[in-house]
């Protein structure tokens, strides 16, 4: 064996170069091994001119390497200048194949087959050398990149970049610089960007705010060809050139040598990290994991992890995490004598964080809260806005599960979560929750924090999708649906999500399963006289296919998603089981089964009596969902055989909206007199609530969409809508009523107070009208209701709920 060290460090990154550092400084024997030729290569390969921050901001830094927020190339100089004068023991080329020994004695073997002794190890080797690949036809094509190194290396190119992190975002910002002339669109797979720093998202909107890239959220690629890109969305395939592809989709930890090591993983999946004590110690004693590869991707945390596994080696056992004063606060209402232990009595109490290592349980507990209830106190209130997640720590709690009746109430107990709905909807709070008979302890956690944690854990993902499941089928088929029945439906769930214009079923196929709707919506049709005619829309919450069960699994109709759906999957074999044994959930089918027969025969009878009708009301229908209805809660229709252009709607808006008009009654699309303004739909899953910052969008118990007086103005919400029902405008000063207009000109008079009026206004009491959002809220708050609709002189002006489309169909093709 060659020589022999106090402790070797692997990885020269944030967390190894730190861990040297302050070994150098302690007087330790010590030498850094890098398998690359240049210190930090995770650092060093981002691309030039890269802005690194310095997050989290309220977290002290803990090292003797100096970082602050500022240009890779800046920080790259500082380190290797501090490297030099701290006299660090560093051998580059020298990478590691393979560890082995036990505390005090560790023999580590290079690639060069020489050998190098240690008594204690730190592996900081990070995770960017196992990138995630893409996986679709095309994607092994050169022009495919999983790392950027300098985007003015490409110009006038049409380039996507896949992935919605820090990594994908930078990549996106840096080739989107106007001097180079690329044409750069970002694909995301989810609705959000949960995994970004909130800088660079609002980099992000900017940037796309001033049309230098676009993105797409909810985006899959699908193939690579000749050039051009075919992507999944929301709303259906779509076709982007593409001349270059950069696949920012993060990485693996190097499972396979860390196991090879000894070291355990918390759980089986892919994103798993190794399991470490509070001091980053893992299953091997002696063997320290530090940085990314312990689950904390942040520079700061990394470089204090390094700092710490030192001063732990060095025998400081009564140093505590520099993260420990924010914890102690968060977690104070917890047993426990300190921060550790509460973490760990946390982690045991709710299943959610089963498989959370107690690290990554340190970085998300900065964002969370622990709250103490006395018994009966109210934690959350029915229709109270709040999209936080609830985990229950101690004790138990009671949900009004009836609006009417107060008194009927089902208990949770110590381990189960509540709040999921708001959480994944963005809906008011469903229901109202108290503290049980004794105390309870909750956690807890913010929207952003949770969907980072769904984002990042697999096992919390599944947990909070079985869950949801679970309520969901509670919800549809009765609450007092016996558990062990419950239970073996759920065991043989599927979620399965299916894009805009999927078919579901298949008319005159055999099936026997059933599908309940998660979320989106589908759409009903039957063949009659060798046409499609459209049968129902059926929205969230609603089930399918339960008709084949009675018809020896022969399918009546065709369902298709109207835009993209996610729907539960529930085998016929199981179904049909449970049908036998519980007669209550039998009966709620067999009913539902008879309204669609009869729905089903009445269309086939008009069809046969009123054929071009029946077509009309089919195409009409089509229209409808075309135009965004197929995810609305509630939208206004306006009939051009009844409108006479009165602009009475249009009024009436402003005038009950601060003099700022919320619809543009002639832009939108007709067919057969039938007119879609623009106006919101207040969508079931709104497009506009998937980035708004201060979280100002909310929706209230009867499905309204509003935006709240805490809005930013940053514009996100303008720009997820794809309908185009949000503006950005000026709030104007209060306008004077109606009589002093009329005696003495005052104000702007009645509906939209214009731009001339509201500059001079503010501008005589020297402040600024700030841009804010506004869309239609439906007339939250105001007697009467949607005052375009009462403003109406004719009626034709409506406001429609899903359920209503169907008749909306029929009326307007039996008048033609």
């Amino acid at each position: 064996m060659g020589e022999a060290f106090k402790v070797v460090i692997v990885g020269s990154g944030p967390a190894g170069l730190s861990a040297a550092a302050r070994a150098a400084r302690r007087g330790l024997s010590h030498v850094l091994l890098e398998k690359a030729d240049h210190l930090s290569d995770t650092i060093f390969k981002y691309q030039r001119g890269k802005h690194i921050m310095a997050t989290p901001n309220q977290l002290a830094l803990r090292s003797d390497v100096a970082f602050d927020a500022g240009k890779r190339e800046a920080i790259l100089e500082i380190w290797d200048r501090q490297t030099r004068e701290y006299g660090l023991n560093v051998r580059l080329k020298s990478e590691v194949t393979a560890i082995i020994g036990e505390r005090g004695g560790f023999t580590l073997t290079l690639a060069d087959r020489s050998q190098i002794g240690a008594e204690a190890v730190i592996l900081a080797i990070g995770t960017q050398g196992n990138p995630n690949r893409v996986r679709f036809p095309g994607g092994d094509d050169p022009c495919v990149l999983y790392q950027l190194d300098d985007p003015g290396a490409h110009s006038d190119e049409n380039i996507v970049v896949i992935g919605g992190g820090d990594a994908g975002i930078e990549n996106a910002l840096g080739l989107a610089n106007p001097d180079l002339g690329n044409t750069v669109t970002l694909l995301q797979r989810g609705p959000d960007f949960s995994r970004a720093k909130s800088a660079n998202v609002a980099l992000l909107e900017e940037a796309r705010a001033k049309g230098w890239l676009d993105y797409i959220t909810e985006a899959t690629p699908k193939s690579l060809e000749n050039g051009v890109m075919l992507v999944e969305t929301r709303d259906g395939e779509i076709s982007l050139p593409c001349q270059r592809v950069i696949a920012r989709l993060g990485s693996m930890p190097p499972r396979k040598f860390v196991e090879g090591c000894g070291i355990a993983f918390t759980g089986p999946d892919a994103g798993a990290f190794p399991a470490l004590s509070a001091s980053f110690e893992s299953t091997v004693p002696g063997v320290y994991v530090v940085g990314a590869l312990a689950g904390y991707p942040l520079i700061k945390h990394c470089m204090n992890q390094g700092y710490d596994a030192i001063e732990h080696l060095s025998g400081n056992v009564d140093l505590k995490p520099a993260d420990e004063p924010i914890l102690a606060e968060r977690l104070e209402p917890l047993p426990g004598v300190d921060v550790k232990a509460k973490l760990e009595h946390l982690r045991q109490s709710v299943p959610l964080f089963a498989e959370v290592s107690p690290l990554q349980m340190r970085e998300f507990m900065l964002d969370a809260k622990v709250h103490r209830f006395a018994s009966g106190a109210r934690i959350m209130t029915r229709n109270d806005t709040g999209s936080s997640l609830f985990g229950i720590i101690d004790g138990a709690v009671e949900v009004q599960v009836d609006r009417n009746n107060p008194k009927i109430k089902v208990t949770l107990p110590k381990g189960q979560i509540f709040g999921e709905i708001g959480l994944i909807s963005g809906r008011r709070r469903g229901a109202t929750v108290e503290a049980g008979p004794d105390e309870a302890v909750v956690v807890e956690v913010p929207r952003a924090a949770a969907l980072k944690l769904l984002a990042t854990v697999p096992a919390a993902k599944r947990a909070i999708d079985q869950i949801a499941v679970e309520r969901m089928l509670r919800n549809i088929f009765g609450a007092d649906m016996p558990p062990d029945h419950l239970k073996a439906i759920l065991e043989t769930a599927e979620l399965r999500t299916l894009k805009a214009g999927e078919i579901l079923i298949q008319e005159g196929e055999i099936g026997y399963d059933l599908f309940v709707i998660r979320s989106g919506s589908l759409v009903v049709e039957k063949t009659i006289a060798g046409k499609k005619v459209f049968l129902s829309y059926v929205p969230a919450g609603a089930y399918v296919g339960e008709m084949s069960l009675f018809d020896e699994g022969r399918r009546n109709a065709t369902v298709r998603a109207a835009v993209r759906t996610d729907v539960i999957v529930l085998p016929g074999a199981q179904f049909n089981a449970l049908l036998a044994a519980d007669p209550k959930v039998a009966k709620r089918v067999q009913d539902q089964t008879a309204a669609r027969r009869e729905l089903n025969g009445f269309v086939e009878a008009q069809k046969a009596s009123y054929s071009s009708v029946v077509d009309m009301y089919t195409s009409i229908a089509d229209f409808l969902i075309g135009q965004g209805m197929g995810e609305a809660t509630d939208a206004l229709l306006i009939d051009e055989s009844l409108c006479i252009a009165c602009d009475n709607c249009e009024t009436a808006c402003a005038e009950a909206h601060d003099g700022i008009s919320r619809l543009d009654r002639e832009a939108g699309r007709t067919y057969a007199h039938l007119h879609v303004p623009t106006s919101c739909r207040h969508c079931e899953n709104p497009h506009c609530m998937t980035d708004c910052p201060p979280n100002a969008i909310t929706r209230a118990p009867d499905g309204e969409v509003f935006i709240n007086d805490t809005c930013i103005g940053c514009g996100n919400c303008k720009r997820n809508c794809p309908y185009g029902v949000i503006q950005m405008a000026k709030t104007p000063p209060k306008k004077p009523g109606l009589l002093p207009w009329l005696l003495f000109g005052l104000g702007p008079g009645p509906g939209e107070a214009p731009e001339s009026w509201i500059t001079r206004r503010t501008a005589k009491k020297k402040t600024e009208a700030v841009k804010v959002a506004v869309k239609c809220d439906m007339c939250k708050g105001i007697e009467g209701g949607a005052a375009c609709v009462r403003a109406c002189p004719t009626g034709a002006a409506m406001r429609v709920s899903p359920e209503a489309y169907l008749r909306v169909s029929h009326m307007t093709s039996k008048a033609r």
